[in-house]
């Protein structure tokens, strides 16, 4: 989807559109209606905080906005901006109808988050039908019906990649935001695939992109050219010979179409930095919160978990994670608070915290638990970190 929560936020403030737009910040405003019947907006210039922008429209991107971003560096880069605050409620039903309108098309579908699918378009009718002078007449046309279907249901816009595989989709889509439809196969990878940097294939980080950098590889075709062995060399077995794959286009994942989660997990950014001494009870009763929350998901969700963690973020953006895994599963809150108050002694905190968060790995679900869910019992406590 096209810059997502923003589009929704348009649909239903369009006096906004063509404007620079940026969603979140839990402490923004409302629009408030004046006499006259127009709204009134807040702009980021009068923002002050530690909100995070969850999403911007495309022109505030061009002023160089993007998601992630602290809102008060936002404010320098674009004071005129108009804030609005998230509202993910609105966000997931909207998700829901542009996934069911793709279904109607092409049911084959890889849930991969809010505003992204893959879609496995192999045995959808009609995909095989080909002109003298456009071959990929079938792909061409069922996509767009696709993208009609979207926007019929929603009144957003898609940009979609049709490739072979998914890897080249994920990049592909990106390629004509928005509303864009990008058709490419193997042939077309040289020209419209290794001009780009490296960092633009999905699996390579700011971490990766930037030793690529200073080992002289900048673009993906440049990756391409690069000896394997000496990828292994420098990135080791597993992810060298991947970035050498990857680079040719080549990915043999296949559209899974149902899968459990790996884990679950509730965090929260502070308002202002927390000390764990200092502020030890307003960071207590937020940690118990947090718990409580995860257990809610976990038995809400149907799931237990056998791994408990904690993340910390401190003022100085440095991260850190602990978890310890018990001999039995639970969804118990008082269990997994005290499990992730373990993990916490084990964690360095003369740091002041920017963001704490718990998660519930080695998850199963209820139904499948041999015997009973194991709910209690302090001696789960005593193994050692994982």
């Amino acid at each position: 989807m096209d810059a997502f929560y923003a589009s929704v936020e348009l649909l239903r403030y369009p006096e906004l559109k063509g404007r620079a737009v940026v969603v979140g910040g839990r402490r923004a405003d409302e629009p408030v209606m004046q006499k006259d019947g127009t709204r009134r907006f807040t702009t980021l210039r009068k923002y002050a905080g530690r909100g995070v922008a969850t999403t911007a429209t495309y022109e505030a991107r061009a002023l160089g906005v993007h998601s992630g971003m602290g809102l008060m560096k936002a404010a320098a880069l674009a004071p005129e901006a108009v804030l609005l605050p998230a509202d993910f409620d609105e966000y997931r039903r909207c998700s829901r109808l542009f996934k069911a309108a793709v279904a109607e098309i092409a049911p084959q579908i890889e849930d991969r988050g809010i505003d992204e699918i893959y879609i496995d378009l192999t045995d959808v009718p009609g995909i095989k039908a080909a002109t003298e002078d456009d071959p990929h007449a079938g792909v061409r046309a069922v996509a767009e019906r696709i993208k009609a279907r979207v926007f019929i249901a929603t009144g957003l816009t898609c940009s979609m990649g049709v490739t072979p595989n998914k890897l080249l989709s994920k990049i592909s889509s990106e390629l004509d935001k928005p509303n864009g439809l990008t058709i490419l196969s193997y042939d077309d990878i040289a020209s419209r695939i290794w001009p780009l940097p490296a960092k633009r294939i999905n699996g390579i980080g700011p971490k990766a992109s930037d030793r690529l950098e200073a080992l002289g590889i900048g673009t993906i075709g440049a990756l391409a050219g690069a000896d394997p062995a000496f990828l292994v060399q420098e990135f080791g077995a597993h992810y060298g010979a991947w970035l050498h794959e990857a680079a040719h286009g080549r990915d043999d994942r296949p559209v899974v179409t149902e899968s459990e989660p790996k884990s679950i997990s509730r965090e929260t950014t502070f308002e202002r930095d927390l000390h764990a001494r200092r502020d030890r009870q307003a960071l207590g009763g937020i940690f118990t919160r947090l718990c409580e929350q995860l257990a809610g998901d976990l038995e809400r969700k149907g799931y237990v978990a056998k791994t408990i963690g904690i993340k910390l973020r401190y003022d100085d953006f440095s991260r850190a994670s602990r978890e310890i895994t018990l001999n039995a599963w639970t969804a118990d809150a008082q269990l997994i608070r005290r499990t992730a108050g373990l993990c916490l002694k084990k964690a360095e905190l003369e740091r002041p915290l920017r963001l704490l968060g718990v998660r519930a790995g080695n998850l199963c679900r209820v139904d499948a638990v041999p015997g009973e869910a194991n709910n209690a019992g302090d001696e789960q406590l005593s193994l050692p970190i994982a």
